[in-house]
């Protein structure tokens, strides 16, 4: 199954945290887990904070890119799409909450997970945690909204 993330637009995978053609990005991808969502992603020694802790910019911007993707993932089940293989639409942050519960470890996996609290139309709201092992270090809560046409190449104005 391939990620939320690939299954965006060419002109829409250039985001530093998801962008597939983003050579110097994270990478991040997005999966179906149950009713729920996941990315999982191993921080390297440069996106420290403190020594032995994970920079609280970088969980951010996992958190804003799982959510946009489990965004566009939820809408497109909601408007009837079905096939794993077609495009997504591409959604972007309009709100992003975060509570940093404890300080994220720099070493292990972290566990990206997210659940569409609401899908309204245009809108989608993600409540999303990080985990490092079995703690959750990182809780948020995302507004996301459906890209508009001022965002769109060739669209802008």
């Amino acid at each position: 199954m391939k990620a939320f993330q690939d299954r965006y637009p060419d002109e829409f995978a250039h985001c530093f945290g998801c962008g597939r053609l983003n050579a110097e990005g994270y990478h991040l991808q997005s999966y179906w887990d149950g009713d729920g969502t996941v990315a999982r992603f191993v921080p390297r020694p440069y996106h420290t904070a403190v020594p032995g802790f994970v920079n609280g910019g970088l969980l951010a911007s996992l958190v804003d890119c799982h959510a946009t993707g489990t965004s566009a993932a939820a809408a497109a089940r909601a408007r009837g799409v079905t096939a794993e293989e077609g495009p997504l639409p591409r959604f972007v942050t309009a709100s992003l909450e975060l509570r940093f519960r404890r300080p994220t470890p720099l070493g292990p996996e972290l566990v990206v997970r997210g659940r569409a609290s609401s899908v309204a139309g245009r809108r989608v709201v993600v409540d999303a945690t990080i985990s490092a092992g079995e703690e959750v270090t990182v809780r948020g809560t995302v507004v996301c909204a459906e890209l508009p046409a001022t965002m769109r190449l060739g669209d802008r104005s």
